[in-house]
C-alpha cells in the first residue's frame, strides 16, 4: 500500500497476550493480516504480541513474526506477570484509532473482528465485547467466568445485559485512559467500566482449543477476582461492617433472652455446644474480615512501594531489535 494512502487510513491495533502458544501465535498474526486485507473498508493495522513469561518457544515465534512483518511488534516480559498486565503493556504501545484485544490460542477467531468493528461504529459504542453463543472452555473455566460475571455485576455495578470477555474492541480514548492506571494489579473490565458505560455486545464464534490447555489455574482465577473487588470497590468492607452489625444486634437480643430467663427461673442455661459453635463461627467471620482488610492494606503498600506492572526485557518492532529493560507501573 502506498505510504501516502496508508497515512490517510484509520488504524486498527491488535493486542495479543501470549503465553505458551508457540504453535498458534504465528497463525494468529497471519490470520489478522488476512482479515484486515479482506475488509471492505481499507485500514492500516498493527499487531502487538506480548510474551508473558512463556516456558516454551513462544517468544522466538513472536520475534520471527515481527521480523517478517513490519506491522508486528513483539515484547518479551522478564517473567510471568499475568494476562491483564500484558494487555496494559500492549495498550501503551498501540497507535491505532480502534484497539482489539484477542487471545493467542485461536479460540477467539480474528475473522470475527469485523462484527466487533461494525457494532462499535454503527452502534456508536465506545467499547464492544464479544459474547460467545457457545463457550468452548472447560467446565472449570466456565465456572470461573460465571463467578467473575457475578462479581462484576455486584461489585462494579456492571449492567446485567452486558457480558464481558477477553475478546473486545475499544476506541482509542478508552485505551489511553485505561493505560494511565499505574498500580500493580490491573483489572481490565473494571478499568474500562470506570471510563465508559457506553458498552455493547455482539455474538461471536468461540472455537474449541486445538493445542495445549488454558493457562488459567484456580490460583490465577482467585487473583483475578481479588484484583476486581479490591481495586475497584469497597463493598466487601461494607458487607463486613453490615455483617458485624447484624451479629452484634443478634448477640444483644440473645443476651436479653438469657437475662429474662434467668429472672423467670434461675437455673444454669443449657447450650454449651451451641455457645462454642457460635464463638467459633464469629471468630471465623472476624478473621475473614481482618484478612479482607489486610488485602486492601497490602495492595496499598505494594502500590506505594512502586511494584511494577511488568518488565520488558526485549522487543522487536518490524525489522528492528531492541533491549528495552523497561519496568513500568504507569504510562510513559
Amino acid at each position: 500500500m502506498p505510504a501516502g494512502r496508508q497515512a490517510l487510513l484509520e488504524k486498527l491495533s491488535f493486542v495479543v497476550p501470549v503465553y505458551n502458544s508457540e504453535n498458534t501465535v504465528g497463525l494468529v498474526a497471519d490470520r489478522i493480516a488476512a482479515m484486515v486485507e479482506a475488509l471492505q473498508t481499507p485500514y492500516d493495522y498493527e499487531v502487538i504480541l506480548i510474551n508473558d513469561g512463556s516456558s516454551d518457544g513462544s517468544y522466538a515465534v513472536c520475534r520471527e513474526t515481527a521480523k517478517k512483518n513490519a506491522h508486528v511488534t513483539a515484547l518479551d516480559f522478564s517473567r510471568n506477570f499475568g494476562q491483564a498486565n500484558a494487555i496494559m503493556a500492549g495498550f501503551r504501545k498501540v497507535k491505532g484509532d480502534y484497539v482489539v484485544c484477542l487471545d493467542d490460542d485461536l479460540q477467539t477467531p480474528p475473522e470475527e473482528v469485523p462484527l466487533l468493528l461494525d457494532k462499535l461504529i454503527d452502534g456508536g459504542f465506545d467499547l464492544v465485547y464479544g459474547h460467545y453463543a457457545h463457550k468452548k472452555h472447560s467446565f472449570f473455566r466456565n465456572f470461573g467466568s460465571r463467578v467473575n460475571a457475578f462479581m462484576q455485576t455486584t461489585m462494579l455495578d456492571k449492567p446485567k445485559s452486558i457480558a464481558t470477555s477477553s475478546f473486545f474492541i475499544a476506541r482509542r480514548f478508552v485505551v489511553d485512559e485505561v493505560a494511565r492506571y499505574d498500580k500493580p494489579f490491573p483489572y481490565i473490565p473494571g478499568l474500562c467500566l470506570q471510563v465508559t458505560r457506553n458498552v455493547g455486545n455482539v455474538v461471536v464464534r468461540h472455537d474449541p482449543r486445538t493445542v495445549g490447555r488454558s493457562g488459567y489455574t484456580f490460583r490465577k482465577l482467585m487473583r483475578l477476582w481479588l484484583n476486581g473487588f479490591t481495586n475497584f470497590s469497597v463493598k466487601p468492607l461494607r458487607w463486613a461492617t453490615v455483617l458485624g452489625t447484624l451479629f452484634a444486634f443478634a448477640a444483644l437480643i440473645l443476651m436479653a433472652v438469657v437475662f429474662i430467663r434467668s429472672l423467670v427461673g434461675p437455673s444454669s442455661v443449657a447450650g454449651w455446644s451451641s455457645t462454642i459453635i457460635s464463638v467459633l463461627f464469629l471468630g471465623g467471620v472476624q478473621l475473614l474480615s481482618i484478612g479482607l482488610l489486610g488485602e486492601y492494606i497490602g495492595r496499598i503498600y505494594l502500590s506505594i512501594n512502586k511494584t511494577p506492572q511488568y518488565v520488558v526485557k526485549d522487543s522487536v518492532n518490524g525489522t528492528e531489535d531492541g533491549q528495552d529493560g523497561e519496568g513500568t507501573g504507569g504510562a510513559r
